[in-house]
């Protein structure tokens, strides 16, 4: 038989008992909140106005001395190496390849005036003896021509007529002497052919290069003209940099001021070691804009570009075609200030710590390169300049420096 469940013991108290219970706790906890306020407020520290509390509330700051100056400006661009003297190698006379120098093959150094190729001169040397025979019997028939004029003159004398302009000039036989040294003058000229002719068999190094291609071997029957091989000099190379046109007017060309052009300091960081760099100079403005970035076009000279003399041996070589960080030296600013790049704020103004207050200077700038700006207007020599990221910028806010708390 089932027992009925007593619900009065799994149910809260309830009636008066329950009410007076819930108002005690309720009583109990607001005792202790009351006694927590009590506790905060006795235990707070007292404020004071000294000195020390007004170099609590100061913002710490860095700071730089701004130095008044004259500076050049660093330029900065990409350039790709170029050759300031290629060819393609072409023979002048035709034959066929009969001795080839071993420095003429790709990556070759040649010298100036050095063989490469030698086509065969058989022909040309027999041409040259013929020319050579061809100019004595012309001079012989000069010869011949010059004593029968004087048999002529001295039957004339004996005749004692008188004759005037073409007719004498014919018994006297002039025009035939006139012919035979025109002959002599055309077989001269036959021979020097000839002999530019066998000369040119052999084709020699225009300048100092490095062949980069080859085009025959021995054995090759070559026509003038054709190409035989690529050669680039290596006594200076081009570095074609893009800069803006506006800053054009800041580089100094050795075409327009008669004088050196700008030093450009050349680095490749991506292949270089850390710290290489190869010296250059700005020689002129192409005159036409890049294609693609539509950027003024520069051309920079680097003097031994492969590092052959024996006074660069640690100097790093340039290779035609890559790509290289240029930094090209400015027209020289006066009397300005030069500041970091990340100390010029919004709307080009200048945090200057001014009697141990901010102040909000607006400036003027001459002109921007990638690491400084050079300010005109608006800093003076000597003034503190805040260098350090404030949270909180007011004209006028108070500010401390690690000397102040010292």
């Amino acid at each position: 038989m089932n027992e009925p469940i007593n619900d009065s013991a799994a149910r809260p108290e309830t009636g008066r008992a329950g009410r007076i219970k819930t108002a005690f706790i309720s009583l109990v906890i607001l005792v202790l909140g009351a006694a927590l306020v009590w506790l905060v407020f006795r235990t707070e520290p007292t404020a004071t106005r000294g000195p020390d509390t007004a170099r609590e509330t100061a913002m710490l700051v860095d700071v730089t001395t701004a130095e008044k100056g004259d500076y050049h400006p660093t330029i900065t661009a990409m350039g790709q190496v170029r050759a300031a003297r290629e060819l393609t190698l072409r023979p002048r006379v035709s034959g066929q390849i009969v001795e080839r120098a071993s420095a003429f093959t790709p990556g070759g150094m040649v010298d100036e005036g050095d063989m490469l190729v030698r086509i065969d001169p058989a022909d040309y040397e027999a041409t040259l003896q013929q020319r050579r025979s061809e100019l004595r019997q012309a001079r012989a028939d000069l010869d011949i021509e010059q004593g029968r004029q004087n048999v002529a003159e001295q039957e004339f004398e004996l005749l004692g007529e008188e004759l005037e302009g073409t007719n004498k000039a014919l018994v006297l036989r002039q025009p035939q002497l006139e012919q035979a040294r025109a002959q002599v003058e055309s077989a001269k000229a036959a021979l020097r052919q000839a002999q530019l002719n066998l000369d040119r068999t052999s084709v020699t190094a225009p300048f100092n290069a490095r062949v980069l291609s080859r085009d025959i071997s021995l054995g090759t029957q070559v026509n003038a003209g054709e190409a035989l091989g690529r050669l680039v000099g290596v006594d200076e190379y081009w570095v074609e940099a893009t800069v803006p046109q506006s800053e054009l007017p800041w580089l100094r060309f050795e075409e327009r001021s008669g004088e050196a052009g700008a030093p450009a300091t050349i680095r490749n960081d991506s292949a270089w070691p850390q710290g290489q760099h190869r010296e250059g100079q700005l020689q002129r403005l192409v005159g036409e804009l890049n294609e693609d970035t539509r950027l003024a076009r520069v051309l920079i000279t680097v003097q031994d570009p492969l590092a052959l003399d024996a006074d660069s041996p640690d100097k790093p070589p340039l290779l035609i075609g890559s790509f290289l960080n240029t930094a090209i030296e400015g027209r020289e600013i006066q009397d300005v200030v030069r500041l970091d790049r990340n100390h010029i704020r919004r709307n080009d103004t200048v945090w200057v710590m001014e009697d141990g207050a901010l102040s909000i200077r607006d400036v003027a700038i001459a002109f921007r390169d990638a690491e400084y700006a050079y300010v005109s207007k608006g800093v003076e020599d000597g003034e503190a300049i805040v260098t350090s990221d404030l949270a909180t910028v007011v004209d006028g806010a108070d500010l401390r420096t690690e000397e102040d708390d010292g």
